[in-house]
């Protein structure tokens, strides 16, 4: 008997369930125009690579203020309706840097694990990986989950470190499994970009 995860084509899979994801760059510098952000694009890039999944993008720019920044998470969970929410900028311990405070004020649970891995991962290259102070909450049925500001660090963070020695897990493949244990829909990640892990129970038809 073959495992049908493993062979199943597919043409013969129901197509993936359609998924909101909102992208969230705060700064007062970009949000003011002085230069282009970069840490959406970077963030849609990566997402458009390793989901299988049709997406519906909401997109804020916005400044390091604490309250606007938290108002910012609540609509777009409670009124977007967004299953993940990733923000990206203000994690550092700069007075302007206030997201993770903001993103805290809006929790119902909080996740630290995503952040002890965000600050591994950029250990590896710098030792000042420890200053940055990036949080993921759970709200309602939406994760939401801080970013680093420059998109090589998104990148590296969330697809981790695969060639590495050790090699190093990047926090997006624990990001599906977290959604289906709070009501979200499937995410099904390219696995030549980065395989999402889930028990075997959890586990439906692989695309690859």
């Amino acid at each position: 008997m073959t495992d049908a995860s493993v062979t199943s084509s597919p043409d013969a899979l129901p197509p993936p369930e359609p998924v909101r994801i909102g992208l969230v760059s705060v700064s007062d510098r970009a949000s003011s125009g002085v230069y282009e952000d970069k840490g959406i694009p970077a963030l849609r890039e990566w997402l458009e690579r390793a989901l299988h999944n049709p997406v519906s993008w909401v997109t804020r720019l916005i400044p390091d203020e604490q309250d606007g920044i938290s108002t910012t998470l609540r609509e777009l969970v409670d009124v977007e309706r967004c299953d993940l929410v990733l923000t990206t900028g203000g994690t550092g311990p700069a007075p302007r840097d206030v997201t993770p405070e903001a993103t805290l004020a809006v929790a119902d649970k909080v996740m630290p694990g995503f952040g002890e891995q965000m600050r591994q991962i950029s250990l590896r290259f710098v030792p000042t990986a420890i200053l940055s102070r990036q949080e993921a909450v759970i709200r309602g049925r939406a994760l939401i989950i801080n970013l680093p500001g420059q998109p090589k660090s998104i990148a590296e963070t969330l697809e981790g470190l695969p060639g590495a020695t050790p090699p190093c897990p990047g926090i997006f493949a624990a990001v599906p499994y977290c959604i289906d244990l709070i009501g979200g829909p499937y995410l099904e990640t390219r696995e030549n970009v980065l395989a999402a892990f889930r028990p075997k129970t959890a586990r439906r038809p692989s695309r690859g």
